[in-house]
C-alpha cells in the first residue's frame, strides 16, 4: 500500500471533522519552503529566481522538521537527493518522515530535466541509502510537453523495483521565470499524456496521491481549484494565493483566508495564469474533498483503489505515437565533487 493505514486514517478523520464543523476552506497539506536556495537550476523551475540576500534566508530545522515530527505531523521532505547519502545521518527514521525524491523519469530524461549530468545516479544512490536505513521514501515527478509515455511507464517499473513506497505525479506549471518556456503543457495535452501513461496500467504501480486526482489528470473528472487546500509558508510568510503564484503574503493562515480574493483564481476566474494549471497543489485537495464530500466521490475512490487498470484501447494507441524530442534549454553540467556543497539535502 502506497500510504500507511495510520496515515490514511489520520487524514480521513481530519477531513471528516472539517466537514462536520461546516468548514468549506481548510488546509490539507502545508507546502513548507524553508529556503529558496537550490543546488540545481532545472529548466522548468520558477522558484529560485531571487536576489542573493533572499537566497541566503532560511527557516531552521528546529522550526521545520523536528518540531513537526514531535507534533506527529506527516512530513514529505522534498529533496533532489544530491546530498542525501552524505547528510542522512542527521535524520532519524520515523513513520512521520518521508523523503520525497525528485525523479523526473529515466536517467537521460531526468538529467536533461534538472540540467545536470549524473543527477539521476546521485538520486538513486540517495534513495538506496535511505531505504537501507529504514526511512520511508517516495518519488515526485513533474512531466512536461514532449515526455515519452512509454519511457515514463518503464520509469514507474524501475521505481517499484527499487522499493520506494509510492510515486507522486504532476504536470509542470508554466512559471514566467522558468528558463525553458517551450515545454509547458496545456490542459488538452496534459489529459492526453496522462491518459496514455496511466491507462492500462501495471497493477504493481503505487501512487501516494488521491486516485481521483489521477483520474482528473486523465480527463475522467473535472475539478475547480482549491488553492487554500495546500497553502504555502516560506521565509516571507503565508504566500497568496497558492504555491505557484506570488501575489503577496499574509502573517497568519487566518489572514490568508480572509484577505485573498479567491474569486480571482482558478480556471473559472478567467485568470490567464490559471488557464492551463492542473498541478497537484491546486487540485489534489479538490479530489480529496470530493472523496469525503459525497457518496459518489467515496465510491469512486474505493473503486479506483480496488480496480485501477483503466483498460483503454485508444490510450494504448497513444503509446505508439511519435514523441517530439526534448532538448534541454541549458547544456548539461557534469556533477563535480564540490557542486552540491550546500543547500538542499
Amino acid at each position: 500500500m502506497a500510504v500507511p493505514i495510520s496515515q490514511m486514517w489520520t487524514v480521513a478523520t481530519y477531513v471528516l471533522k472539517q466537514k462536520l464543523k461546516g468548514r468549506k476552506q481548510y488546509p490539507l497539506v502545508l507546502m513548507l519552503e524553508p529556503l529558496f536556495r537550490c543546488n540545481l537550476a532545472c529548466a522548468g523551475c520558477g522558484k529560485i529566481q531571487y536576489p542573493s540576500h533572499v537566497l541566503k534566508m532560511q527557516l531552521t530545522p528546529d522550526e521545520c522538521f523536528q518540531g513537526l515530527v514531535a507534533r506527529k505531523k506527516y512530513i514529505y521532505l522534498c529533496t533532489n537527493a544530491l546530498l542525501l547519502k552524505q547528510k542522512i545521518h542527521l535524520f532519524k527514521p520515523s513513520k512521520y518522515l518521508t523523503f520525497s525524491v525528485h525523479m523526473d523519469g529515466q536517467r537521460e530524461h531526468h538529467d536533461f530535466s534538472v540540467c545536470l549530468e549524473g543527477g539521476y545516479d546521485k538520486a538513486i544512490e540517495g534513495i538506496k541509502e535511505a531505504l537501507a536505513r529504514g526511512f520511508r521514501v517516495t518519488t515526485n515527478t513533474t512531466l512536461f510537453d514532449g515526455a515519452d509515455p512509454k519511457s515514463v511507464r518503464v520509469f514507474f517499473d524501475e521505481m517499484m523495483q527499487l522499493g520506494v513506497e509510492g510515486m507522486m505525479l504532476s504536470p509542470g506549471y508554466s512559471y514566467d521565470k522558468a528558463p525553458d518556456q517551450s515545454h509547458f503543457l496545456g490542459r488538452a495535452r496534459t489529459r492526453r499524456l496522462f491518459r496514455a501513461i496511466l491507462s492500462n496500467r501495471d497493477s504493481g504501480w503505487r501512487f501516494n496521491m488521491s486516485p481521483l486526482f489521477l483520474e482528473f489528470l486523465m480527463g475522467k473528472r473535472d475539478y475547480a481549484c482549491t488553492p487554500w487546500g495546500m497553502p504555502t509558508f516560506n521565509v516571507f510568510g503565508w504566500q497568496k494565493p497558492c504555491y505557484l503564484l506570488q501575489d503577496g503574503y499574509a502573517d497568519t493562515f487566518a489572514e490568508l483566508l480572509a484577505t485573498t480574493e479567491w474569486q480571482n483564481y482558478g480556471t473559472e476566474s478567467g485568470n490567464p495564469k490559471c488557464a492551463n494549471c492542473m498541478v497537484h497543489s491546486g487540485y489534489e485537495a479538490s479530489a480529496v474533498n470530493d472523496t469525503f464530500g459525497s457518496l459518489r466521490g467515496l465510491w469512486g475512490t474505493a473503486r479506483a483503489m480496488i480496480s485501477n487498470r483503466y483498460s483503454d484501447a485508444f490510450a494504448r494507441d497513444l503509446l505508439d505515437e511519435p514523441v517530439r524530442p526534448v532538448h534541454a534549454f541549458n547544456p548539461l553540467i557534469q556533477i563535480e565533487d564540490h557542486a552540491a556543497e550546500e543547500t538542499r539535502v
